[in-house]
């Protein structure tokens, strides 16, 4: 950890709790600087405010947040990433030009660390543990940990590294809003869509965000991009960056490809591409932006090889559960848009009984119909979309549609519907918050629905 004085003497307030929050707040006193906490959460209810207040040294304010908390004067904020710009007491900052960061830039400030960093719509916690796996293999010193939006707080995590060790941070287009100095030695962009609109108000303010990784990146760093959208092809034009793309379809050579079933390095291949351990396209994309950084870092064929052809996936994400009685389970709680789906389900070659719903976001789940033509066979609903989902099973002809409570009540249906050889997923398609705190929640609750169905232990 670098001990910079950047924070002495400063008044700083943070804003939002949560482990980031949290592990910010304590950081900056290590630091040096005057700390007051602002959590809308009551002090009763609110674990990370009591343990600041048990610790002492910080002014904690708890309840409602207005503008007036801006009152005593700071000479910074740091943002919790999920609260919007828009909320009274971070707009009435952005008025008075008080500079607001994320925790995030915290961590870069003080790592001792190489920095890797990867954002994306999807496949950034895949990518990310996959790369950190990686970085591990070989190693004659230090060791590579992951930190970010994959649930460790960065500014913990850079805390305990050394110049000897590598941090993966998995960020988020928040957690990069915050940033003026972050500067990744390698960056990864795995790909765009039209994610967070509610927060980011249009696309292109969603893109300038996540372009935002590369900002100040150097000629001595690299860029590691998805070269099968020809809208990244443009954006990496504007880093200053050593650009190294990947490409599943081939239409770059110049870093990690797929071609005849075969993974590459530029000339050099790696493994076929059926062995990669975690079934999908999508995660042959996350494996090659992997071996890009792997390759980068002067890691063998070998070493990557043996990464791949054993991760068997991040929890909740398109995660291998078990098999029972030729039936194999899948948890891809964490696929909580329709292209996370998507997704999951071209990575299947055989028939799928899908479980789905969850929170109604407004939209409808017509571009689910063509893979539910190609992959599904049957599919158990619940929650508020399960209606609208229902409509786009019908249309794409799907004759056995059932309605179930939860996630959790599905499993035994799901296996009912289903035969051996048939892949039974979960793949929400929604997000979790009408019927559970978050996705892991539900993902949880799915598997030890399967777990008590099939008498079997999840495999690890």
């Amino acid at each position: 950890m670098k001990r910079i004085k950047t924070y002495e003497g400063k008044r700083v307030i943070v804003v939002g709790l949560a482990k980031s929050g949290l592990n910010a707040a304590r950081l900056l006193k290590k630091l040096g600087a005057e700390v007051t906490v602002s959590d809308q959460q009551p002090l009763e209810k609110n674990s990370e405010a009591q343990e600041l207040q048990a610790e002492g040294g910080y002014t904690i304010l708890t309840g409602e947040q207005d503008p007036s908390q801006l009152d005593a004067g700071f000479d910074l904020m740091v943002k919790n990433p999920g609260i919007p710009y828009d909320v009274p007491l971070i707009k009435a900052a952005t008025e008075a030009k008080l500079p607001i960061i994320t925790e995030i830039e915290l961590a870069s400030e003080i790592a001792d660390a190489e920095l890797i960093a990867v954002t994306g719509s999807n496949g950034k916690t895949t990518t990310t543990t996959m790369i950190t796996k990686m970085m591990n293999q070989e190693r004659q010193t230090g060791k590579s940990a992951y930190a970010g939006n994959i649930g460790v707080p960065a500014s913990q995590v850079a805390q305990k590294l050394t110049d000897q060790d590598t941090m993966v941070m998995e960020v988020s287009s928040f957690m990069l809003l915050g940033t003026t100095q972050f500067h990744p030695h390698i960056a990864v962009l795995t790909n765009i869509f039209a994610n967070h609109l509610d927060y980011h108000k249009t696309r292109e303010n969603y893109v300038r965000a996540k372009m935002r990784i590369t900002q100040n990146q150097t000629a001595d760093d690299y860029f590691v991009v998805n070269f099968d959208s020809e809208e990244l092809v443009g954006l990496s034009q504007q880093s200053k960056a050593q650009v190294v793309p990947f490409s599943r379809l081939a239409k770059s050579k110049d870093g990690a490809y797929e071609s005849d079933g075969v993974l590459y390095y530029k000339d050099e291949p790696i493994m076929a591409a059926a062995d990669v351990k975690v079934p999908g396209d999508h995660n042959i994309e996350n494996a090659l932006a992997a071996i890009a950084v792997a390759k980068i870092e002067g890691r063998s064929s070998e070493a990557i090889k043996h990464v791949l052809t054993t991760f068997s996936g991040v929890r909740h994400r398109t995660q291998y559960v078990l098999t029972s009685e030729g039936r194999q389970f899948y948890n891809d709680s964490k696929a909580t848009d329709i292209e996370a789906t998507e997704m999951a389900l071209k990575g299947f070659k055989v028939p799928v009984v899908l479980l789905a719903g969850g929170l109604d976001r407004g939209y409808t789940f017509e571009r689910l119909v063509p893979f539910f033509k190609k992959h599904v066979k049957a599919v158990v609903l619940f929650g508020e979309t399960k209606n609208l989902l229902a409509d786009a099973a019908k249309k794409a002809g799907i004759k056995q549609i059932k309605f179930v409570e939860n996630a959790e009540a599905g499993v035994p249906v799901a296996y009912q519907l289903s035969a051996a050889g048939d892949i039974i997923l979960l793949s929400p398609a929604n997000a979790s918050w009408d019927q559970y705190p978050n996705f892991e929640v539900r993902g949880d609750r799915f598997i030890k629905a399967v777990e008590e169905l099939t008498g079997k232990k999840e495999e690890n």
